[in-house]
């Protein structure tokens, strides 16, 4: 939720942030998009308004625009996040793969008749 009531939050400090501090504040820049993807979803959800829910769902889709060009920064800031990113890309295809499901990589397959698999929730 915003930090309104915080007057400092959103102060420039008079020194900039060390490389550290700057991965740090680029991570919190992603929980805050993934946090308003999250609200504008629930809220397109939770209405009727077929007007506000395109809106709002729209909304949510830049949002995860912002996710992904803050996550670039890092992988061009971080010698080893994209390896790690990879790493736990083909940990998840790996697990898919043993249960037949199919990714959206297109990393397996399952019969038909079997339970929803992630790719065809969407």
């Amino acid at each position: 939720m915003p930090d309104f009531p915080n007057p400092f939050v959103s102060n420039v400090p008079e020194r900039k942030m060390n490389f550290e501090e700057l991965t740090r504040a680029i991570r919190i820049d992603i929980a805050g998009e993934l946090e308003a993807i999250h609200l504008y979803q629930a809220h397109a959800q939770a209405t009727d308004n077929e007007l506000v829910k395109e809106v709002l769902l729209d909304i949510a889709d830049e949002e995860r625009v912002h996710v992904g060009e803050l996550q670039r920064l890092l992988t061009l800031l971080l010698d080893d996040e994209a390896e790690l990113l990879a790493q736990g890309k083909a940990e998840v295809d790996a697990e898919a793969a043993k249960l037949g499901i199919q990714t959206a990589s297109g990393s397996a397959s399952a019969s038909a008749g079997e339970a929803p698999t992630i790719g065809s929730l969407r």
